[in-house]
């Protein structure tokens, strides 16, 4: 008799965890479809408004080209052609980089860390940020690293993405800083690595807060990438989200601005000989 009513009992409680677990996985199929339904729509959205974007500077090159090709010889003034010129190639270079960002931006969706996590000294790895972030900064603009860390401090990375982030966020501060200092600032929290990059900026930072295909659902935006670098926020989030992380974009008082993110990583020698 008793074991009968075990083997009820162990069928009745097979059969609920069946359909518990039935019932998670559908849940699960649901959250899914509406996700992937979700995403499809945002990026017909996407198509659409990169295609106006890239519609604008091409036809404006075809305009231009054609205004060259139609003037006679004796109605070619220096002057004049080198502005038609200038304009083309100005255009030119806008295109050029709104294809390079969104190139950058493919690498990043759906995609998880690569297996090129190796350890690193901190402090090196920063200072070559640095060196090479400088070529992009203006005259009378220096960045400046700090840190309350050993010069010891190791930390294992992927190295690829990394150098992304940290050059996405260097480059976008020195398109925004007329002349001052970018303030790096690294620190150990919460087990893992924190970033700051402070600087004064010439317009309020923009606050990304979502994802990045939903960022770019605006067509201002994209038509702003360029000379912002919109995309490579993106990108930083997204890079940053893989980890695990969390990403920020603070303004004080509309000028001082803050870039800044952390995700878990583990350091070694984090105080050593301090």
């Amino acid at each position: 008799m008793m074991i009968a009513i075990l083997i009820v009992v162990f069928i009745l409680v097979c059969g609920i965890g069946f359909l518990l677990v039935r019932r998670h996985y559908l849940l699960q199929l649901d959250v899914a479809v509406k996700r992937a339904q979700k995403s499809n729509q945002m990026k017909t959205v996407f198509v659409e408004n990169v295609s106006r974007v890239l519609r604008s500077p091409l036809k404006s090159i075809e305009s231009l080209s054609s205004t060259i090709l139609e003037m006679k010889d004796e109605e070619m003034q220096p002057a004049q052609v080198k502005k038609l010129v200038t304009e083309m190639s100005d255009n030119t270079a806008e295109l050029i980089d709104f294809v390079k960002q969104l190139h950058e931006m493919s690498k990043f969706e759906g995609v998880t860390p690569s297996s090129t996590f190796i350890e690193v000294n901190l402090s090196e790895l920063m200072a070559s940020y640095r060196r090479e972030a400088m070529n992009y900064a203006r005259a009378d603009t220096t960045i400046r690293v700090t840190t309350d860390l050993s010069p010891h401090c190791r930390a294992i990375l992927d190295t690829n993405l990394m150098h992304q982030l940290m050059m996405h966020l260097l480059v976008f501060a020195t398109k925004r800083v007329s002349n001052g200092d970018i303030f790096v600032r690294y620190s150990c929290e919460r087990r893992g690595l924190k970033v700051a990059v402070n600087y004064v900026d010439l317009a309020q930072a923009e606050h990304i807060d979502t994802d990045a295909y939903m960022l770019l659902q605006d067509e201002d935006i994209l038509k702003e990438s360029g000379r912002k670098s919109i995309l490579g926020l993106a990108i930083c989030k997204a890079i940053v989200d893989m980890f695990g992380g969390e990403f920020f974009m603070e303004s004080e008082n509309g000028k001082n601005s803050v870039a800044s993110f952390w995700f878990p990583c583990q350091m070694k020698d984090i105080y050593k000989d301090l």
